[in-house]
């Protein structure tokens, strides 16, 4: 496709697909965006549509950001249905690289080119355009992209072919959840001994300690702001699950998901899946006798 693409479509106007879609809203670009939450389309500036398929047929580049293949897989094979030749198709979300490959072959029997691209820095690097892209797929697509995805990220990696970006993705996150998991853990041991956690954040992010989680995420929690709008407990579980599978195919041992599979778990089982994933320290203080790693008033 070497067209000028000024009509991009984007399925999925959650936390991440509608500050994406603002983002090429205000670089020019008219979005048609679809969502099953009635009026989301509206609220970030996309023109609405009422299905996968209408966005298809308005668009030739597809972006796709959704909670997993089980909702990925329906969608695709919707749009395969109307799409025309030439069409590409990005998949944002964070799935599984087997069922990457076959949306992957799919497509490329009716002409159509998909590439997985993982995206990585959270709610705050989509707001600000500086996200991190990981795909895979045709190079030659990708770079075509270069406009459309130059407004969303500040970084755009080729990892090789089709379901290496979605592979990528999911090493990312399973540290991303390891890290989060274990520091949220130390703050309470940190609060319940007694220790000034600002100052013991300073002793571990100049320490061998030092993680994203400690230097991104908690010098904020500790004031009382849990950073709200990121990756929620439910999907942080769904991902090291992804995880889980991706490493089995591999036969790569998987010893050290269990702590992070439990403490996500935990967050769901005591109402928090919903709430961003950081809220995994607060169900880790309830267990531990009510403990808030910030200061309450009263």
């Amino acid at each position: 496709m070497t067209d000028t693409v000024d009509t991009v479509g984007m399925i999925g106007l959650g936390n991440m697909g509608g500050r994406m879609v603002r983002r090429l809203v205000d670089a020019g670009f008219t979005v048609v965006g679809h969502d099953p939450v009635a009026g989301r389309a509206e609220a970030v500036g996309a023109e609405p549509a009422a299905d996968p398929a209408e966005v298809a047929r308005r668009a030739r580049v597809l972006l796709l950001s959704l909670p997993d293949s089980h909702v990925v897989e329906p969608v695709v094979r919707a749009v395969l249905a109307v799409a025309g030749e030439g069409t590409t198709i990005v998949d944002l979300s964070t799935a599984s690289p087997a069922s990457t490959r076959t949306l992957h072959d799919e497509a490329l029997a009716r002409g159509v080119r998909y590439l997985d691209a993982g995206i990585s820095g959270g709610a705050a690097a989509a707001e600000k355009g500086s996200l991190t892209i990981m795909a895979g797929g045709d190079p030659g697509a990708l770079a075509e992209l270069g406009t459309v995805l130059a407004p969303i990220a500040a970084t755009v990696h080729h990892m090789g072919p089709s379901g290496t970006g979605h592979t990528a993705k999911l090493l990312n996150n399973f540290l991303n959840a390891v890290s989060l998991a274990a520091s949220a853990e130390v703050m309470v041991a940190g609060r319940k001994a007694g220790l000034d956690l600002p100052q013991l954040l300073e002793v571990i992010n100049s320490s061998s300690g030092v993680n994203f989680a400690t230097t991104n995420r908690f010098p904020a929690i500790v004031r009382g702001d849990y950073l709200e709008g990121g990756l929620t407990s439910r999907l942080m579980t769904k991902d090291v699950a992804l995880y889980v599978d991706l490493a089995g195919r591999l036969g790569v041992p998987t010893l050290n998901a269990a702590g992070p599979l439990a403490s996500f778990g935990l967050a769901e089982n005591l109402g928090y899946g919903d709430l961003i994933s950081n809220r995994v320290v607060d169900a880790l203080g309830d267990v531990a006798g009510g403990v808030r790693v910030h200061d309450q008033e009263g």
